[in-house]
Formats: structure tokens, C-alpha cells, sequence
């Protein structure tokens, strides 16, 4: 099953503006064995638990979004009517929807964003990784030569933090500022190098081409960088075909447990 962004502005209603900002992630129960709703499908993986992490700066974080969700409620409902159920994780939540959590930093470069995936890695251990970063970098022309290897010291460290991880690459998202745009397409193809050299030893890592058509357009930008609901909606879409992908090649494994939590990290349930 292919998502559209048109689909999805179907079966999901736009939140109403509120206020954005952040707090720590508060744990809730977990509870695996309880049913879960099909839907759509099986789910990814014959639908085991995705523990996801959204990991990069401000378009992760959902910055310009009226909701602060960004792309990720419309991307979590579509993988739970998939069949699969869901839990974000990260050490910072945005947005008014319920599973906030996020590891998303505003105004970060890569290199910022690798410190706090170091990090936040090993305590969550995630088995999926949604990374979007590197715009700041364009934005600030950061060390754009060594973008690729800067991107793929943060995967080392990633998958160190987390071995079970599958990672899903996104591309940077289209610049109306023409010289930034050049600065994307270059940072774009050495994270599709990386990628692949990643893939060849062995990683479970696919890219997801958030460039137009099926990306965002520089009409569904708000300042020129940041989406418009509409540009996160087609955000969405790309996400959940590149998890397609990546089941397709048996990439999705089971989440890990977690040593020294009894709880683990929080799957099911409700905030307290």
C-alpha cells in the first residue's frame, strides 16, 4: 500500500493551533500483550512494536506545524492503522498529540544533533530512527565538505547506542532560496553515499527522497524551510514508504530490552 499526502489529509483531521512547547518525557505503563486493532494490514514485520525515534532539529522538533506534531501524527496513526503499534521516544516532547516524544533540537547541525543521538541511543534504545538533519548546516554554511562523514560518524554512534536500530535517511527538504538549494542537493547526495557505504557493511539503512513531487514544494514551505501542514503531510507519506522498504528487505527487528528499567522504555499506556 502506497500513502499519499492527499490520502492522508483524508482520514486525518488538521489539530487546531495551540500553543507549542516542550517537557521531558513522562514514563507510562507498558503492556505487550494486550490486542491491538488491525486495520489496514498485518503491520510492518508482522507487526511487532516500532519504538521510533524522531531524531534531528527543528523540522523533526515540528516547528511552523499549527499543531507542533510536524509530520509525526500523521505518520504514527498511519503505521498503527497499518497494524503496528507505536511508541516515540525521545528526550523532549512537542506538539498536542499524546506520544510527543521527540528527539528533535531547533537550530541544530549535524554534528550538535550526533551529541544528543550519543546519548539519547543507548537510554531509549529505539528500533527505528527517522533522522532529518543537516538544513542548519546549508543555513550556516557548516563544514558542507565533510557533511557525508559527519553524517556517518552519528550513525556509528547510533547504532552503537542502539544494534537492533533500523534508520531511516531522509534527505534535506527543498530550499526556495536558490544558492541554499544547490548547498541541499549536494548534502543530499553524500547522505545517499553514506548511505550505501552503510549498507554494504552490513547496516539496516534505506534513504527517503524528501525532494518534490513526492516531497514537500517550495509552496508548501511557511519561511522557506519549514512545511506548511500539507508539506508535512507528504513528509509522512515518504517516511512510512521508506519503513515499506526497509521491511521489504527484512530489515525491522524487534525492540530491545532495556537493562536497569523494569518498565523498559514505555510502550502502552497513558501519562500520568
Amino acid at each position: 500500500m502506497i500513502f499519499t499526502a492527499a490520502r492522508i489529509c483524508r482520514v486525518l483531521a488538521c489539530a487546531a493551533a495551540l500553543a507549542q512547547g516542550f517537557a521531558l518525557a513522562v514514563p507510562i505503563r507498558q503492556d505487550d500483550e494486550a490486542p491491538v486493532a488491525r486495520r489496514d494490514g498485518t503491520g510492518f514485520a508482522k507487526g511487532i512494536w516500532l519504538r521510533i525515534m524522531p531524531l534531528g532539529a527543528s523540522i523533526t522538533y515540528g516547528l511552523t506545524s499549527s499543531d507542533g506534531n510536524g509530520y509525526r501524527k500523521f505518520l504514527r496513526d498511519m503505521i498503527v492503522n497499518y497494524g503496528n503499534d507505536v511508541n516515540m521516544v525521545g528526550s523532549r516532547r512537542n506538539g498536542t498529540m499524546e506520544d510527543n516524544d521527540v528527539e528533535g533540537w531547533p537550530g541544530y547541525v549535524i554534528d550538535q544533533v550526533h551529541t544528543k543521538a550519543t546519548t539519547a541511543a543507548s537510554k531509549y534504545k529505539p528500533n527505528l530512527v527517522l533522522i532529518n538533519v543537516g538544513t542548519n548546516d546549508c543555513s550556516g554554511n557548516i563544514d558542507l565538505a565533510n557533511a557525508g562523514k559527519r553524517m556517518s560518524a552519528l550513525l556509528d554512534d547510533l547504532y552503537k547506542g542502539s544494534p537492533r536500530a533500523t534508520v531511516i535517511l531522509s534527505t534535506l527538504l527543498v530550499r526556495s532560496d536558490a544558492s541554499k538549494q544547490e548547498c541541499v542537493l549536494d548534502v543530499n547526495s553524500q547522505f545517499k553515499t553514506v548511505a550505501a557505504a552503510q549498507r554494504a557493511n552490513g547496516r539496516r539503512i534505506v534513504v527517503a527522497d524528501m525532494q518534490p513531487p513526492a516531497g514537500p514544494t517550495t509552496a508548501e514551505l511557511v519561511d522557506g524551510t519549514h512545511p506548511t501542514e500539507a508539506g508535512y503531510a507528504k513528509m509522512a507519506a515518504i517516511w512510512f514508504n521508506g519503513i515499506k522498504d526497509a521491511d521489504s528487505q527484512g530489515f525491522l527487528l524487534t525492540k530491545e530490552a532495556i537493562p536497569g528499567n523494569p518498565d523498559g522504555v514505555p510502550d502502552r499506556g497513558t501519562y500520568g
